[in-house]
C-alpha cells in the first residue's frame, strides 16, 4: 500500500469516527430528533395543544398552572406540579422544564417572547433514525485557509428558519480559502474554546432553507485553519420543522456545490 493510500485510510477512518459521535449525538433521548410541536405561550392561563395544564407569561417570566390529576412533573427533580410554578429565562435561553408521560416540554425564549417545544423520544423521526445521509469522504475538500479578525466584532440581523424569529449574529472574521482553483471569504463567528463556526450555503441547495455548519479549530499563530468540508454538519431545522436555527449571514453563500459533509435531507 502506497503512503497516500495510508493516510487517506487514515483520515477517512478519523472522518468515520466523527460522524460515528455525531449520529450517536442525534439519537440523545431528548435531542433534536425528538421535536414534536412548537407554540407561544399566551398572555392568560390557556391550554396548549397536547400538553394538560394551563400555560402562560407575563412581562418576562413563564408560568404553569397544574393539579396532581394533569400529571405534569419537573425535569430537575421529578417533583409533580401542583398548583402555579414559574421560570424566568434570557433571550435564547432554553430549559427542560417539565415531563408530562414520555413528552417533555421545553420551555424557550426566541426574539424575547416565550415558547414551548415538546420532545418525544417516541417520535418516529428518532424511532426510525439510523445515521444521516452524508456526501463520501473527499481529501480535495480539506484545504487551508487564512482567518482575517475584524478591528471589532460586528452585529448583523440574519433570518431564521421559523418565519416569526428574526435572528442576530455577532462575527469575528473572515475566513478566505481557496476550492478548486477559487478564491472565497465566509464570515464567522467565535465558537467553544476559540474555535470558529461559520454558517453557509451553496450550490447544492435547491430549497432555499437548506444552509450548514462547519465548526473550524482555533486558528494558529499564523491566522491558518483547516477548513475541511467533510465534516460540515446540517442544522437541527434540516431534521424538524420545529427548529429556529440561523440562517447565513449575508455574503455567506457559495455560488459552487459543496458535495461534502451531511446531505439536504428535504
Amino acid at each position: 500500500m502506497s503512503t497516500h493510500s495510508t493516510e487517506l485510510d487514515r483520515l477517512t477512518q478519523r472522518w468515520e469516527r466523527f460522524r460515528q459521535g455525531r449520529n450517536a449525538a442525534l439519537a440523545a433521548p431528548h435531542g433534536w430528533l425528538t421535536l414534536t410541536s412548537f407554540q407561544w405561550l399566551p398572555p392568560v392561563p390557556s391550554p396548549l395543544q397536547h400538553l394538560p395544564g394551563l400555560w402562560s407569561f407575563e412581562g418576562t417570566t413563564a408560568f404553569l398552572t397544574a393539579s396532581a390529576e394533569d400529571h405534569l412533573t419537573l425535569m430537575e427533580s421529578g417533583e409533580a406540579v401542583g398548583g402555579t410554578i414559574s421560570v424566568q429565562l434570557s433571550d435564547e435561553e432554553s430549559v427542560l422544564w417539565v415531563k408530562s408521560g414520555s413528552v417533555v416540554v421545553e420551555l424557550g425564549m426566541r426574539a424575547n417572547r416565550y415558547m414551548i417545544r415538546t420532545r418525544d423520544p417516541q417520535s418516529p423521526t428518532l424511532t426510525e433514525f439510523t445515521a444521516v445521509p452524508v456526501f463520501d469522504y473527499d481529501p480535495a475538500l480539506v484545504v487551508t485557509g487564512k482567518f482575517e479578525p475584524y478591528s471589532a466584532p460586528r452585529t448583523a440581523a440574519i433570518k431564521t428558519a421559523h418565519p416569526e424569529v428574526p435572528g442576530m449574529v455577532v462575527l469575528v472574521g473572515d475566513v478566505v480559502f481557496d476550492l478548486a482553483g477559487n478564491a472565497y471569504r465566509l464570515a464567522a463567528e467565535q465558537g467553544p474554546l476559540g474555535s470558529l463556526i461559520v454558517t453557509f450555503a451553496d450550490a447544492t441547495d435547491t430549497t432555499g432553507s437548506h444552509w450548514r455548519k462547519l465548526e473550524l479549530t482555533k486558528p494558529r499563530p499564523d491566522n491558518s485553519v483547516v477548513v475541511d468540508f467533510n465534516r460540515t454538519i446540517n442544522y437541527p431545522s434540516a431534521f424538524t420543522d420545529y427548529g429556529t436555527c440561523p440562517a447565513p449571514s449575508e455574503g455567506n453563500t457559495l455560488p459552487v456545490s459543496v458535495e461534502g459533509g451531511e446531505c439536504n435531507l428535504r
